[in-house]
């Protein structure tokens, strides 16, 4: 998919405009914008790959054709994170209108669901940790719709016989809305690879919202998420997991930017 110019208006008809970072099309569109178009969508009965994306998603692209297609031709790649937003400006005219995270668009897109009886399966996240999120929110919004949870066992790749259990329970569901919690990118591939064999309408990749939803982790205070330190937050919470992360792999943005930031000016 060509990464097209920025545009403010949301034409609902025509694919969402995605700004280049890194070479990856991250999609021009706010967290109120998206919640609308996700409800047109299930309306239409229309079928749709949705990625979360964050810098490092970005920076693992660079050096992975794959991954690159999967975010570039998904029906949107979300901006997760103010990072992109500064590449954005960085790079030139063409600059984000806001980010939309998986912690943002999970529950309050869970709201709408209750609002318009939409039904959802999740997907994921440790041994759990969906059941005990789904109980709350039955208590919360008594009658929403929750046909599944479904926590893997962990591993690298999945066997074929556990992806094809995975595909059964959820279409056995028939849900309007699969969460999927497997880390990202892995939840990507996997959505993508499964996208034609699923039943499902709104196909989305989470990553670790659905533990911060459940009560696993708490977010980062508001100012901090506003001013592009969430990740600094959660780095403090899970120093051992996340220091290759923020510290190692995420820096590498730099030079794919003043890359991509020479071209233009060749």
């Amino acid at each position: 998919m060509s990464v097209v110019a920025k545009s403010i208006a949301i034409n609902h008809e025509k694919p969402v405009p995605k700004i280049n970072i890194g070479g990856t099309g991250i999609s021009d569109i706010t967290l109120m914008e998206t919640i609308n178009l996700l409800d047109e969508w299930i309306a239409r009965q229309e079928k749709k790959r949705v990625c979360v994306t964050p810098v490092n998603n970005v920076v693992w692209a660079s050096n992975n054709p794959p991954l690159k297609e999967i975010y570039n031709s998904s029906d949107l790649t979300l901006c997760d994170g103010v990072p992109l937003i500064w590449a954005s400006k960085f790079l030139g005219k063409q600059t984000l209108r806001g980010r939309v995270t998986g912690l943002d668009l999970l529950p309050q897109f869970i709201e709408r669901c209750y609002q318009k009886n939409y039904s959802m399966f999740f997907l994921g996240a440790a041994e759990g940790v969906a059941e005990g999120y789904k109980t709350q929110l039955e208590q919360e919004y008594p009658g929403i719709q929750i046909k599944g949870v479904y926590s893997p066992p962990y591993a690298e790749q999945f066997s074929e016989e556990e992806n094809q259990k995975m595909v059964a329970l959820i279409n056995a569901a028939k849900p309007d809305i699969l969460w999927v919690s497997l880390t990202a990118p892995k939840q990507d591939f996997w959505i993508h690879q499964h996208i034609d064999q699923l039943n499902s309408i709104i196909n989305i990749g989470v990553g670790g919202a659905l533990d911060v939803a459940a009560g696993k982790f708490n977010r980062a205070p508001v100012w901090m998420q506003k001013n592009g330190l969430e990740w600094f937050y959660r780095f403090t919470k899970e120093p051992k997991r996340l220091f290759n992360r923020y510290f190692i792999e995420a820096p590498a943005i730099v030079p794919l930017l003043l890359k991509q930031k020479l071209a233009k000016n060749v």
